[in-house]
């Protein structure tokens, strides 16, 4: 083998290791639990990233205090925590804590950031009193991607990124705060389509949703 055929073997190596490396990190999940928000703006303060308050909020202050962490610490820069953010920052989190929070975040992003706070919390809320209920999927992952439960899901928006409201109502629902009374379906009643929905029991109407067991 001639030098020029090796000097471009050992470039080409270089590179896909390079590539390989920049995939592993960027996949990171990108979320954080509930109970563990305090404990992340603590950490970031220590380190001088974060001077907001300790108030377990996923809120602006606390997604630039994340940005500007991961970035001088050569970590994809999401502006939310996941497994390579959380160890180093010293804390540990589930994977499961970390898909659960990202997923319904995203779902509640899609159906409802047009709504107000309150009725981001009862989409969340709805999906896990469902999650909870014998008639559904078990888990939030089921229950999100069952067939035709969502229309978010089947236009694509659940691929859409979920602003810091999302996380934080998310967070809020999985705390146990439901708007809904357990409520297991919610349908705007001026774009509605299926019928059935109508023959639901209706238990509150938050912004333009009506919950209904």
């Amino acid at each position: 083998m001639n030098k020029k055929w090796f000097a471009l073997m050992c470039m080409i190596v270089l590179l896909c290791t390079c590539v390989i490396c920049f995939v592993a990190i960027k996949e990171e999940p990108v979320d954080a639990s509930a109970p563990d928000m305090a404990e992340i703006q603590t950490r970031l303060r220590d380190l001088g990233y974060y001077n907001g308050a300790i108030n377990g909020l996923y809120d602006d202050a606390t997604v630039v205090a994340i940005k500007n962490f991961q970035a001088d610490n050569g970590i994809y820069v999401s502006g939310a925590v996941g497994g390579v953010t959380a160890n180093a920052l010293g804390i540990y989190m589930s994977q499961q804590e970390s898909n659960d929070l990202y997923l319904l975040a995203k779902c509640i992003h899609a159906e409802a950031r047009g709504e107000s706070y309150v009725g981001q919390v009862a989409v969340g809320a709805v999906i896990l009193n469902r999650v909870a209920s014998p008639d559904f999927p078990d888990t939030i992952y089921g229950v999100i991607y069952q067939p035709w439960a969502f229309t978010a899901v089947h236009d694509g928006q659940i691929n859409l990124e979920p602003e810091a409201s999302a996380y934080q109502a998310a967070t809020d629902a999985l705390t146990g705060w439901d708007p809904t009374y357990g409520s297991l379906y919610y349908y705007n009643p001026v774009t509605a389509t299926s019928s059935w929905i109508f023959d639901r029991q209706p238990v509150v109407t938050i912004g333009k949703h009506i919950f209904a067991i």
